[in-house]
């Protein structure tokens, strides 16, 4: 069903169990698995800021004045496949559908430039090919113990009480419900002693254009001894990311290829930094494309039989932005 890049996560493990440090790139269906040992990163013309590894270079203020233009699809066209998604979940053949979209943009930084302005937690700048600054890790493993914290759930910061409204709003809170259920069981899958530790917790993420609450909840196990030290099988393991996909996975995905009708390729994707011990990786997500000399930004959200199509449109929309202050 997944098609897999089998070598190329054995290559990882053997990596991994060897404590070479490395920084791998995956992209979304798995078909892409890119490998860089520490001493390769430089030259791949990768350039990385993750919490815990920065190849970053000292850059100048940005004086320039920052202009920004997005060119959403109409609601007619998003509308499409947002009525197939609707259908199957109406079916029953899927919860929760995570549905993106593609929309074109116009600015006057090079991607370069927006990867060394914009604030987050895990960016990364791919030979003039994709930036992105994502809010969201992926899985994060210490010792032998793995961890996870999915994000569901936005809100525009700026409405009164925006915190507590989002953590009682009744259509993210089963979103909510819905993806750590679902990453509960993906890392049952690798660990055992799966546990919530933390649930909806309300982060608060800075942007050019507005400030969003995201909610969040953290997941953690302690890996099986069949996988310990091993990130490739680990990771081929539990992708596609549960949290840009939605439950249950291998039906969903199906729903995904057909609705969107666009290639996602590294968007939804994960990447991430094994230091010869421990492992932080992120999703792919607040990702701008280039195309020939066309930018595209890359967004979505999820989707449940609550969803309210001008509320998803509306979503989709906000998500377009760039987090420099």
């Amino acid at each position: 069903m997944f098609s897999v890049n089998h070598q190329k996560f054995m290559e990882m493990d053997e990596l991994s169990l060897q404590k070479v440090p490395y920084f791998f790139v995956i992209d979304f269906l798995s078909e892409n698995v890119e490998i860089y040992k520490e001493n390769e990163i430089e030259k791949s013309g990768l350039i990385i800021d993750f919490q815990h590894f920065s190849n970053t270079k000292p850059q100048q203020k940005l004086t320039k004045k920052i202009e920004w233009k997005s060119f959403p699809e109409s609601l007619e066209s998003f509308k499409i496949g947002f009525d197939k998604v609707q259908k199957n979940i109406r079916l029953g053949n899927s919860y929760l559908v995570n549905y993106t979209r593609k929309t074109k943009i116009q600015t006057n930084l090079s991607l370069e430039e927006i990867f060394y302005h914009s604030n987050a937690k895990y960016k990364l700048f791919y030979k003039d090919f994709f930036v992105f600054f994502s809010p969201e890790t992926f899985v994060k493993i210490i010792d032998s113990k793995i961890l996870t914290y999915p994000m569901k759930g936005t809100i525009d910061a700026s409405l009164e009480n925006a915190a507590e409204i989002l953590k009682n709003d009744k259509k993210e809170k089963a979103e909510h419900y819905t993806v750590v259920d679902l990453l509960r069981n993906d890392l049952s899958m690798v660990a055992d002693h799966v546990k919530v530790d933390q649930f909806q917790h309300i982060d608060l993420i800075k942007t050019k254009q507005k400030d969003l609450y995201a909610m969040s909840s953290e997941i953690s196990g302690l890996l099986k001894p069949e996988f310990d030290g091993k990130v490739g099988s680990i990771m081929q393991k539990l992708l596609p990311a549960g949290s840009i996909l939605g439950a249950p996975k291998p039906k969903t995905l199906e729903i995904i290829l057909n609705a969107e009708g666009y290639e996602r390729g590294y968007y939804t994707g994960i990447c991430g930094w094994f230091d010869g011990k421990n492992v932080d990786s992120c999703v792919m997500i607040r990702f701008i494309e280039k195309e020939g000399d066309q930018l595209f930004f890359k967004s979505g959200g999820g989707i449940t039989h609550m969803s309210k199509l001008e509320d998803e449109y509306q979503e989709m929309k906000n998500k377009i932005y760039v987090p420099i202050h």
